[in-house]
């Protein structure tokens, strides 16, 4: 890998069950496998992989613990599956994985089931200060692309919702008001504010788009962690989507007086926050195909069209650093359309929510087994 690369890690969260039904077993899971943890829900379950700047490394710790928990769950007659929510028919009925957990009965009784979706959080290594949070006001403001080219759960419990994420149309996100940090101090007087008025349980009761991270939040700080992607089955697609989101951060980088929002956006820090807050609800209704607000001059821009620009845009470094095979996935999806499109498509055919997912799930297992390294 080039000199320049970050250091990525992902935190995966994956829910569990049968061709038709979610069934929780992470708190079984958890005792099993030592680089899985329960979630609040039971049905839900998660791994964390080693920061790396290679991707083939990153390939195979992404592929080999789900590898290993699916013939886990074959012999209790279980699988994977690929949704962000509870896709399949279900209870509205919370299933806590751990009963003794504070936080999870905090968690139960202020969220209930909207809390109950799967996600990839995508962590970039930044050690310099400044640069994190530039990045973060960056990322912040075009959270919304990778939000779409993710998007995976329009169905929630055996319906379409009318959403491409369903996931992040629910999630609560908290606090609700996050403003834009404008340095390290901002942000550590805002945290220590909000745990100390109970809007906030603790330093990891942030749950927004993105959010800085590090070994001793909120004061040692070592990298950037997107959170607002969807699940996502393919790992060719997940780590193109992480290396556009590495370039994206390295240009900024390079040009910090024209790609930082807070020297080249027309807006205020607060304007800004709400454009950034609406393209976020707009992408999880409409994705690739919703209509949003340029952060730096206001133009309205089709979701796709921001994506396939930026593309261009990156063009030039991604071949200065070797990256260009890696965005070829995401040409992919702006040409067929995300997982959510797709499903959406074969539904207005008139095939059942329960038929759509049986089919993922298969193809989510042919992936696996294909283990074609795409950037070889």
């Amino acid at each position: 890998m080039h000199k320049n690369n970050l250091n990525k890690g992902f935190e995966i969260e994956l829910f569990t069950g049968t061709y038709r039904s979610h069934v929780g077993v992470s708190s079984q899971i958890e005792q099993i496998f030592s680089n899985f943890v329960n979630e609040p829900d039971n049905r839900n379950v998660e791994y964390i992989t080693d920061p790396s700047k290679d991707y083939k490394i990153l390939y195979y710790s992404l592929l080999e613990p789900r590898k290993d928990l699916r013939k886990w769950l074959e012999v209790i007659n279980l699988t994977i599956i690929p949704s962000s929510t509870l896709c399949f028919p279900h209870q509205n009925k919370f299933q806590r994985s751990d009963e003794s957990n504070d936080y999870h009965q905090f968690i139960e009784s202020n969220y209930g089931l909207s809390i109950a979706t799967s996600s990839v959080h995508i962590n970039l290594g930044i050690e310099e200060i400044d640069k994190l949070f530039a990045a973060i006001r960056l990322v912040r403001c075009e959270a919304s692309l990778f939000l779409a080219l993710s998007a995976s759960s329009p169905f929630l419990n055996g319906k379409f919702t009318g959403y491409h994420s369903q996931r992040w149309h629910q999630f609560p996100k908290t606090p609700f008001e996050v403003p834009f940090f404008l340095d390290h101090n901002h942000y550590i007087n805002w945290i220590e504010h909000n745990i100390s008025n109970g809007t906030m349980q603790n330093v990891r009761h942030f749950w927004s788009s993105v959010r800085p991270n590090g070994p001793q939040r909120p004061y040692g700080l070592d990298r950037l962690e997107l959170r607002i992607c969807d699940f996502i089955s393919n790992i060719d697609l997940l780590l193109a989507i992480t290396a556009f989101l590495e370039l994206r951060v390295i240009s900024l980088f390079d040009d910090l007086e024209n790609l930082d929002p807070l020297s080249s956006s027309k807006f205020s820090t607060d304007e800004l926050k709400e454009i950034c807050d609406q393209n976020e609800l707009m992408v999880s209704k409409e994705s690739l195909n919703a209509e949003l607000i340029h952060w730096k001059n206001g133009e309205k821009i089709i979701c796709k069209d921001w994506i396939q620009n930026l593309l261009m845009e990156l063009s030039s470094s991604s071949r200065t650093l070797e990256m260009s095979h890696f965005l070829k996935p995401i040409h992919k999806v702006l040409e067929e359309g995300n997982e959510a499109i797709k499903w959406i498509n074969k539904y207005n055919q008139g095939i059942s929510v329960e038929d759509i997912m049986r089919s993922a799930i298969d193809n989510m297992i042919k992936n696996e087994q294909e283990n074609n390294l795409w950037f070889k």
